[in-house]
């Protein structure tokens, strides 16, 4: 098994950053696709941004130029560092690693709210 572990989330105003990380653990072999996802209150999960083993990084049109999505193969863990923090980006956020097809395993969240 594969365990996600993300951290960094919290409160912070408008125009702020946050950095998130995801330190995975357990069973891992090679170097899976990363992603980080979101789920606001009332909303479905969306998808924010992923990144492969070798660093090729996508991102959802509503954090393009603002969020970056970066890894540390060496430390299995990767991070989202989110600048220019709208109301919008409220959500709990979440880790999830994949192999190969849809995205398999995930953490339990971390909390980010961004006040106006």
């Amino acid at each position: 098994q594969v365990q996600l572990v993300e951290s960094g989330g919290g409160l912070v105003q408008a125009g702020g950053s946050l950095r998130l990380s995801c330190a995975a653990s357990g069973r891992i072999y090679g170097t899976p696709t990363m992603g980080w996802f979101r789920q606001a209150p009332g909303k479905e999960r969306e998808f924010v941004a992923t990144i492969t083993w070798s660093g090729v990084a996508n991102y959802a049109d509503s954090v393009k130029g603002r969020f970056t999505i970066s890894r540390d193969n060496a430390k299995n863990t990767v991070y989202l560092q989110m600048n220019s923090l709208k109301p919008e980006d409220t959500a709990v956020y979440y880790c999830a690693a994949k192999w190969a097809g849809s995205f398999g395993f995930w953490g339990q969240g971390t909390r980010v709210t961004v006040s106006s």
